[in-house]
């Protein structure tokens, strides 16, 4: 794992929590407890706050970063950020997973119980409501359901198990 002090801030990392060998975290990051964060995953809080909630997984090659004075990166309790996804300065609720290679701009809100397609691409300041989003712009393609939400959930749950394989 790379951790790097910047600016007088050091990364935290939770209780029970994997971080791969060359995944990166840099400055003012928060890895809440259970969490995993997967090979080239890149967590730079050097120009806004990154926050991530209890059980929560940041797959392999993901990016999660903020702009200076405009955004910082929070993701909730058991979201699945997909591999080589970019969460950019987004606010993230519970129980949500984001795609493989989706992107989600600065000043997006993503509600509870949703989940993001892979490639899709949530543009800055969009609010969306709970349901499943796809496509260039993202746009909600279902409704939210409780079978929605347990999907999400039960992605962030096996992530639970898998970083048990590596610890």
């Amino acid at each position: 794992m790379i951790t790097k002090t910047l600016n007088g801030k050091s990364p935290k990392i939770g209780k029970d929590t994997f971080i791969a060998d060359n995944a990166a975290l840099i400055g003012d990051v928060t890895v809440g407890d259970g969490c995993s964060i997967w090979y080239g995953a890149v967590l730079r809080g050097d120009v806004g706050a990154i926050r991530i909630g209890n059980g929560s997984n940041v797959q392999d090659g993901a990016v999660l970063h903020g702009t200076l004075g405009v955004s910082e990166t929070v993701l909730g309790e058991n979201v699945s950020v997909g591999h080589n996804a970019v969460v950019h300065g987004a606010r993230v609720g519970n129980d949500v997973l984001i795609g493989m290679g989706a992107v989600v701009m600065d000043n997006a809100v993503i509600p509870d119980g949703t989940v993001i397609a892979a490639g899709a691409v949530v543009l800055s300041g969009s609010a969306l409501e709970p349901g499943i989003y796809a496509g260039v712009p993202a746009k909600k393609v279902k409704d939210a359901s409780d079978r929605i939400r347990k999907m999400a959930h039960d992605n962030a749950a096996g992530y639970l198990t898998y970083k048990e394989w590596y610890k």
